[in-house]
């Protein structure tokens, strides 16, 4: 049976995915801080799937953490055949405002935790000859974001990283995908609405949940490279791609600007 590993797999898009596997006949391995919604998450799925769910606590952000975590599956015979990165946090509001305690929560964990948990599970899969990753990046990935700068910049790490492994990978039976998402109606998107007081995006913007986490499940058992749900969002991936970098920062401080109430 295959074993897939979930990080940030306690709600939102991770939650969702940790179901689409679970339907999909893999043992589960849920990661992530809230010990008691993991749980109650993995008895759900136990219940409706007929799978195994182990749960594991972790703050990836955290040096060693992903470390810890591998050598605690390897001292329990868990070899891992799927590795879905989706912890990340957000923070909306200016660069400046949002200061360095911020900035570095998104680094560490967005960019640095789920490095560690690439540097310690991709070997064994290389080793073995065959395994997935499902990196969880964002159509932020793609261009510059104001009043998400620091979250975008990490997103554009992600999915570069993806990139360069899945060419890298090529012939050894191991597949990356970057699922980058627009805004989804997830906690994190509510988190930030709350917080900051000035993320005004229209309902339309906003996906749904579930079928961001079923378009990224498919991907990723295709073996594809690029994921972006959504034809808004694929539209604006495609546009920011050929546009002049130059006319691409206008556009994207434009709707930032908009997006923010006064």
């Amino acid at each position: 049976m295959q074993t897939t590993l979930i990080t940030g797999a306690s709600s939102g898009i991770g939650e969702s995915l940790a179901g689409h596997f679970a339907a999909g006949g893999s043992r589960l391995v849920l990661v992530a801080r809230s010990e008691q919604k993991l749980k109650q998450i993995a008895r759900q799925l136990e219940s409706l799937h007929s799978v195994e769910v182990s749960v594991e606590t972790a703050d990836l952000s955290r040096r060693g953490a992903a470390k810890k975590l591998a050598a605690a599956l390897k001292a329990r015979g868990i070899p891992i055949d799927t590795l879905v990165n989706c912890a990340g946090v957000l923070e909306h509001g200016s660069f400046v405002d949002n200061g360095p305690v911020a900035h570095r929560q998104i680094l560490d964990l967005n960019i640095s935790g789920l490095t560690s948990m690439l540097d310690e599970f991709l070997p064994g899969m290389v080793e073995r000859g065959a395994g997935r990753v499902l990196n969880v990046a964002s159509i932020a990935s793609f261009q510059p974001v104001p009043s998400l700068a620091v979250y975008a910049a990490s997103k554009a790490y992600v999915l570069s990283l993806t990139e360069s492994l899945s060419e890298e990978l090529k012939g050894t039976g191991v597949t990356v995908t970057a699922l980058c998402p627009g805004l989804t109606a997830t906690n994190m998107l509510n988190s930030a609405q709350q917080k900051s007081g000035g993320l005004n995006v229209p309902g339309f913007m906003i996906g749904d949940v579930d079928d961001v986490a079923r378009q990224g499940y498919k991907a990723c058992m295709a073996g594809e490279v690029i994921c972006v749900p959504g034809a808004i969002n694929l539209a604006v991936t495609l546009g920011s791609r050929a546009a002049p970098k130059w006319l691409l920062r206008r556009v994207s401080g434009l709707a930032g600007r908009l997006t923010t109430k006064s």
